[in-house]
């Protein structure tokens, strides 16, 4: 199981990098000072989960469509007791999402190249109240078109799309993705078939 005081340093590494996130990152801050269970999906007030941006060599990211949140979002999830790193937890939900392993992906960094806050709704099929998500996302390489297997109980679709979001793209740049390699101006992932 993954320790609180990874955690913390990750997250501090983190804002030594984008400080100027602290305050978006309160929730969280405050469940690591808490020493509350985070890295267990059972506590609702909120807990983490780790995902991954998967670039192509034309920069786009690979995104997933969720069965259950019926949304596009990169792979991830939540982190199991077995999981002995924050990293190896979003390497793991990579491979069971796509069937990409960690020999098919190159790290961009060991570090999250962005930490998400969101809501998830209330699931009352698992009896789970809504609840907040921090998500730890890492950035990785990968080469041309692999060939992707999808767990099909969670996964309904898969798309390479440019990326979207102006702050991510900066993020990436920052990390070494060069400017190019970076794809911008992705549709909206409502506007994609499934």
């Amino acid at each position: 199981m993954i320790d609180m005081d990874e955690v913390a340093g990750t997250v501090g590494d983190y804002l030594d990098r984008y400080g100027t996130e602290h305050d978006r990152l309160a929730p969280l801050l405050a469940g690591i000072a808490q020493r509350s269970a985070i890295t267990s999906r059972s506590t609702f007030t909120g807990h983490l989960t780790c995902s991954a941006i998967l670039l192509d060599p034309a920069g786009r990211a690979l995104h997933i469509h969720h069965n259950v949140l019926d949304r596009w979002l990169p792979p991830g999830g939540h982190l199991e007791p077995t999981d002995t790193s924050l990293l190896g937890a979003a390497l793991r939900e990579v491979e069971e999402e796509t069937g990409l392993t960690a020999g098919d992906l190159v790290p961009l960094d060991r570090r999250p190249v962005d930490i998400d806050i969101h809501p998830i709704p209330a699931n009352p099929g698992r009896g789970e109240p809504g609840h907040w998500h921090f998500d730890l996302c890492y950035a990785f390489t990968v080469g041309d078109a692999p060939e992707l297997t999808l767990q099909t109980a969670e996964v309904g679709a898969a798309a390479w799309m440019p990326i979207g979001s102006a702050p991510l793209r900066a993020k990436l740049e920052q990390l070494g993705a060069a400017p190019a390699v970076v794809a911008q101006g992705a549709p909206s992932l409502a506007e994609l078939p499934l």
